[in-house]
């Protein structure tokens, strides 16, 4: 049986029994109550403040490696940076300097991504700083490299016209050494005609008649015929990059105008056509208009000292034989 409460009622001089209400009770109850639920709701919010729900511990750990990820990422980069700005510096000072090309200058290489800002989508984040720093690093390194192949493309142009050049200088023996000799030089000399002194603007090859006369370089054959200058049948190539050569006093022509030729290809035949007298060959080589000595030009058919023993003999020679 439950304890009941009494009160004292003057007017009857009766205990009376208290008597509460269902409302009554409830107030009690919620009264009781009030603090435990205070102290649990500032518990929930401690909780919430300093303990991390589960979620929350997922997504913590996964920043932290995110981070972890976004150090790797940003040293890998630095590496990369590295080796391009080698790559950018042997580009410009050795491949470039080889080939002849001007360097490409440091502000194309370094243009910034212009225009609109690219990276407003990756602002407004915790982390915002660091994502747009690192995408703009990967921006700035994929432009340096488009640069850097557009330039290595342009260098493996220059190789191929560097070796197309190599091909076209004449840079070898008309004659092969073991079928003539050198009978005269480039310089002032004693025409055997006329029999004074007079420029000699080649080098004359002795060697019999029908003796096969090669290009010393790759070329278009720009004269192939008989003309009254003196030279008598004789072949005039154009190897391009301003280098032409002339063959002449020939006996037989073996090519014609316009036609290609490769370094070594036969043109022609040894003679003594026009003011010769004697079969040789009379061979010019002539760089942007002016003629220059061909002796400079045969260092990739002879040895140090053949080309020495060469150069000796040519000077020495003192009358040309046209």
């Amino acid at each position: 049986m439950g304890e009941h409460k009494y009160r004292f009622n003057p007017d009857t001089l009766n205990f009376e029994r208290i008597r509460t209400t269902g409302w009554k009770k409830v107030k009690r109850a919620a009264l009781a109550l009030t603090p435990g639920l205070l102290v649990g709701i500032i518990g929930i919010f401690l909780a919430f403040q300093f303990v991390d729900s589960p979620k929350e511990a997922t997504l913590r750990r996964e920043n932290q490696q995110l981070m972890v990820e976004y150090e790797l990422i940003h040293k890998q980069l630095a590496e990369m940076e590295e080796v391009l700005a080698d790559v950018e510096r042997r580009d410009d000072n050795v491949y470039r300097v080889i080939f002849e090309a001007p360097p490409i200058p440091s502000t194309v290489r370094m243009a910034g991504i212009g225009g609109v800002n690219r990276y407003s989508s990756l602002e407004g984040f915790a982390n915002s700083e660091l994502v747009v720093g690192t995408r703009k690093r990967l921006d700035k390194l994929a432009k340096r490299l488009y640069v850097e192949s557009k330039s290595l493309d342009e260098v493996g142009k220059l190789v191929l016209r560097k070796q197309e050049m190599l091909a076209s200088i004449p840079s070898v023996e008309p004659i092969p050494r073991d079928q003539t000799r050198l009978s005269s030089g480039y310089g002032e000399r004693i025409h055997p005609i006329y029999k004074i002194g007079k420029a000699h603007l080649g080098l004359d090859f002795t060697s019999p008649t029908g003796t096969a006369i090669h290009a010393t370089g790759d070329a278009t054959v720009e004269f192939a015929g008989y003309n009254t200058s003196g030279y008598g049948y004789h072949v005039i190539l154009d190897h391009g990059y301003g280098y032409k050569t002339l063959y002449g006093h020939m006996s037989e022509v073996n090519v014609r105008k316009g036609q290609k030729v490769k370094r070594g290809d036969v043109i022609g035949e040894v003679g003594s056509t026009g003011l010769s007298t004697g079969p040789h060959l009379h061979y010019e080589v002539i760089k942007d208009g002016a003629h220059v000595d061909p002796i400079n030009f045969l260092f990739n058919s002879l040895t140090p000292e053949e080309y020495a023993r060469m150069v000796e003999i040519a000077s020495n020679a003192g009358q040309s034989m046209d």
